[in-house]
């Protein structure tokens, strides 16, 4: 029989506006999206119990819950990944709501990503800290030999795969395209009102050739978001319309890396996405045939595809056909990054994108699918993954 987790719920959801300088502290921004989330759901920030964030979050707990007003905190906890960790925190706040260790957990992420910090760039003496031995993991081995970035790393990932089943750097021009039309019609987008072709694309510079071009990549981004987290029950009696969280789980797999996943057997899968599906499946009972839309963490276009096909959507190697034929379209079989996704919207570590399947179940998305009822949506950041379901 299939598990089914019946308790958990998201109640409200919050956001700043997405900018790249953003003017004010972290703090503020975490501030500000969390009372939000709690305004959203009708739930007093007082009453906040548990709180989740991902370890690399630079607002403290405690100060958070001082500007908040929180009296008495019963559970916190931080999740490592990076952008990993965004379906993660969902699935350790269904856990806690289950387990009656907490009613009301709040979840966030705020950074200045942009403005004061950049993940996109090598810290200053970076290659020199990891050449005299004082790095960890795997950027021992990378960093050395000029791989000091996010996308060097995400490029060294998808050679394998591009090369194996004949992606272009042009297929994968399909899925920017389709998600800055998606951010061209959602005001909240950074790039709201700009629409671009695969020429648009095709013309972009290189950032690491011949894999990915500048528009293969998530942007640099401040802002927050902030997702409430109850019980079923409970939700039903707030203001807005409750988002089971049906399912949710994690997978990380021997020998995967975040981002860096070059050292795993065979570098043509995802295999934590694929242990992710295989559990979220079992989990639910439920198949990708029926998800009405998903959410796919994106932080390089490849990425995309390998997920697509982790979950079931498409064969190994079809996903570039799969997105090429409109797969990812609104009035296609699995409307995708509705929202803009990370390329589009913003870069909040793929928080933005768990509340844009909120906003599917809820019908308020600003790319509402509306050729079928949106009965349930699949989020995923990689290592973690959750279905979000009408109550």
């Amino acid at each position: 029989m299939a598990r089914k987790f019946t308790e958990a719920a998201i109640a409200g959801i919050g956001q700043t506006e997405f900018s790249k300088a953003s003017g004010r502290s972290e703090l503020q921004l975490a501030a500000e999206c969390a009372l939000a989330a709690c305004r959203d759901a009708g739930v007093n920030p007082h009453d906040i119990d548990g709180m989740i964030t991902f370890t690399i979050d630079n607002s403290d707990e405690i100060n958070l819950a001082r500007c908040l007003g929180v009296k008495d905190l019963a559970y916190t906890t931080r999740i490592p990944g990076g952008g990993a960790a965004a379906a993660a925190t969902i699935y350790q706040a269904m856990a806690a709501v289950n387990a009656g260790l907490c009613n009301n957990v709040l979840i966030w992420r705020a950074m200045n990503e942009r403005s004061q910090y950049r993940f996109g760039q090598n810290p200053q003496g970076q290659q020199m800290q990891y050449q005299s031995g004082n790095g960890t993991g795997s950027l021992l081995w990378c960093v050395p030999y000029g791989a000091m970035t996010p996308a060097s790393w995400g490029a060294l990932q998808a050679a394998r795969y591009m090369q194996k089943y004949g992606v272009t750097n042009r297929d994968l021009g399909y899925i920017s395209v389709q998600q800055r039309a998606y951010a061209a019609n959602n005001p909240a987008a950074w790039f709201y009102g700009k629409p671009i072709t695969l020429e648009d694309h095709q013309s972009s510079k290189w950032i690491q050739e011949p894999w990915l071009r500048l528009l293969d990549c998530c942007q640099e981004s401040d802002g927050g978001v902030a997702i409430l987290v109850t019980s079923l029950d409970r939700a039903r009696d707030l203001q807005q319309k409750p988002v089971h969280i049906l399912g949710a789980t994690q997978s990380i797999p021997y020998n995967v890396e975040v981002i860096s996943n070059y050292y795993h057997d065979d570098l043509t899968v995802m295999p934590e996405a694929q242990g992710v599906a295989k559990r979220l499946w079992a989990m639910t009972g439920l198949a990708p045939s029926d998800m009405q839309m998903a959410a796919i963490y994106d932080a390089f276009t490849p990425h995309v595809l390998l997920q697509l096909e982790a979950f079931g959507f498409c064969k190994p190697g079809e996903g570039k056909d799969f997105v090429k034929s409109g797969g990812m379209a609104l009035d296609g079989p699995l409307p995708t990054n509705t929202n803009g996704g990370l390329s589009g919207e913003a870069y909040i570590h793929g928080m933005n994108s768990m509340i844009e399947g909120v906003r599917q179940i809820r019908g308020t998305s600003h790319n509402q699918v509306t050729k079928k009822t949106v009965e349930h949506v699949l989020v995923s950041s990689g290592m973690a993954g959750a279905v979000l379901a009408r109550a």
